[in-house]
């Protein structure tokens, strides 16, 4: 399969092209070079690849920063969708478009796990940045048939991720103050509960939707678990070796925050036999490796 991939040299998108080479496809690669809100640099790229599918990962990524942030955030993820959901429709024959969304569309949910069919109750300006996006993509395919497959990933975790997001956060301190001999970890709100993916089973996912997702419809991309950010810096400091005390830093901590974040990954698994492979420890090991050797 012929692959464009937008976003492919950040977080997410560098693990998705890996998977997608390991398993025979031919990738190409988007990024910077391809402003996502410029229509025309969008529709060159595409027309250029002529991909069977396309996996929208260009994305302003980060909730903290998106309330800073509020028009940036909507102009990159709406006005990006619709560009490459524009030049997709464009094509002969149309691609399968993935798009990937957020969990945060949920919001605060009424009840747990969380299933595709709750309420969309955005909090924070970068989950309406993506309830945007997403209809963008569901008004593609019903006007259009252009074939729109909707992943809501939930917190995707792993080696190389940015220190802007919390597990990756906690293991850069943690390492860091190893490193100078300091006994205080800097923290945000502990209580949080998040439901935690290694990425490298989020790409398998990915990629499976691709395939075998139904388009028009929309899939949650999760583990079906939830644990405390207080368990994960107790578990990062064990594997770590490291004997550091917990400091709540006011800086660290959000506007608004979600108490509790569960999904329900049912309707993924039913339709491409997902399961996650990864566990959490092994993916923690393998964030604090990482950034010890980015600290080396």
């Amino acid at each position: 399969m012929r692959a464009l991939v937008t976003g492919a040299r950040g977080f997410v998108g560098r693990w998705l092209a890996a998977h997608l080479r390991d398993v025979g496809d031919d990738v190409v690669a988007v990024d910077h070079e391809v402003d996502v809100t410029d229509a025309t640099a969008v529709r060159d790229a595409v027309r250029n690849a002529a991909p069977q599918a396309i996996y929208h990962l260009a994305a302003f990524t980060h909730v903290g920063r998106s309330w800073e942030e509020p028009a940036e955030a909507l102009r990159v993820n709406a006005q990006g969708t619709l560009c490459v959901l524009e030049a997709a429709r464009a094509c002969r024959p149309m691609p399968t478009v993935l798009l990937t969304s957020s969990a945060e569309v949920y919001g605060v949910p009424a009840a747990l796990p969380v299933g595709e069919d709750a309420p969309l109750a955005p909090v924070s300006p970068y989950a309406a940045s993506k309830v945007a996006a997403e209809y963008l993509g569901v008004q593609e395919h019903l006007a259009h048939g252009l074939p729109v497959v909707r992943a809501r990933p939930f917190n995707h975790v792993g080696p190389g991720q940015s220190a802007g997001f919390v597990v990756a956060a906690l293991a850069s301190r943690i390492v860091e103050a190893q490193r100078s001999g300091a006994d205080v970890v800097a923290v945000g709100n502990l209580s949080a509960r998040r439901d935690l993916t290694d990425v490298r089973d989020v790409v398998r996912a990915y990629r499976l939707l691709v395939e075998r997702g139904e388009p028009g419809q929309v899939y949650n991309v999760c583990s079906g678990r939830d644990v405390s950010v207080a368990d994960v810096a107790k578990r990062l400091l064990a594997l770590a070796g490291a004997s550091m005390r917990l400091e709540v830093d006011p800086a660290l901590v959000r506007p608004v925050d979600v108490p509790v974040v569960r999904g329900d990954p049912g309707r993924l698994q039913a339709a491409t036999g997902w399961r996650p492979e990864l566990d959490l420890d092994h993916t923690l090991r393998d964030v604090l490796a990482d950034w010890r050797a980015r600290r080396a």
